[in-house]
């Protein structure tokens, strides 16, 4: 058991994990460098433990030393008790969760390996917003997608809004980069994989007349918001497919769209 520690200096080294949450560039660059990640929130906490993911240390406030009892009797790392201005101060942001835990990064899976056994599958280009990539993986882990492709360029899955907006969905679902993009996307197709490029050009075709749900095995691909694909990446899939819309509306939230993308590939 981990004795909680109360800590009142803002400055003091044990937070240090914690520092500077708000601030997206430099805990871009530092977190893979350093190795860790920020859950946020007891139910996000308690997923990344059972996705087997190891707790360097946890900062709650006092309200919260109850509720995480049993975590705090079983970890093998510190965990720091602070005043929720004192969270706020080292944070800059207003813990109103009152729970955060700092995480040790896993390496990441080669696209082969995840794709191994893999049906159904999400590629994911350009995608630099974290709300939006966050609800793409729940979406991919509610509605059963076997696995996650990004491109080098998309946001960091672990990055802690991404875990936040994604309920910890991000532990659930297999990802990896695929590398070089576009080129490697052949290597989806070597694998028995039909690509399948999301855009909502008239000329595309519906993606239920695609009859995705029969194919043995596919690959959905998804652009960012606003922009959509590339054009090199639309050339590279096997069909461009788009969602019909109605009452003159053009094209969805890209997470909206990969959820009903994603209905459509795996129910039935």
């Amino acid at each position: 058991m981990s004795e909680p520690s109360t800590v009142t200096d803002p400055a003091d080294p044990r937070l240090a994990d914690y520092t500077g949450l708000t601030d997206v560039e430099l805990r871009r660059r530092r977190e893979p460098a350093e190795g860790l990640f920020i859950a946020e929130g007891e139910k996000v906490i308690r997923r990344a433990l059972a996705a087997g993911y190891r707790m360097r240390s946890m900062l709650l406030t006092p309200k919260w030393l109850e509720v995480m009892g049993d975590l705090i009797a079983g970890a093998d790392a510190p965990v720091h008790v602070v005043e929720a201005a004192l969270a706020e101060q080292v944070t800059g942001y207003h813990v109103h969760r009152g729970a955060l835990a700092s995480m040790e990064r896993r390496p990441l899976p080669s696209a082969a390996e995840v794709l191994a056994g893999a049906r159904r599958v999400a590629v994911l280009e350009g995608l630099v917003d974290h709300t939006n990539l966050g609800a793409i993986f729940r979406s991919a882990a509610a509605l059963g997608m076997d696995a996650v492709l990004l491109s080098p360029d998309c946001a960091d899955p672990l990055y802690r809004r991404a875990v936040k907006v994604s309920m910890g969905a991000v532990f659930a679902v297999p990802y990896a980069r695929l590398e070089p993009w576009p080129a490697a996307l052949e290597s989806v197709r070597q694998a028995g994989f039909q690509l399948l490029a999301l855009t909502p050009a008239e000329s595309a075709l519906s993606l239920a007349d695609a009859a995705p749900r029969r194919l043995p095995k596919a690959a959905l691909m998804l652009g960012a918001e606003g922009d959509g694909l590339t054009r090199r990446a639309l050339e590279a899939a096997d069909h461009q497919v788009r969602i019909p819309m109605a009452h003159g509306i053009d094209s969805l939230n890209v997470g909206a769209a990969a959820a009903v993308a994603f209905y459509t590939v795996t129910a039935g």
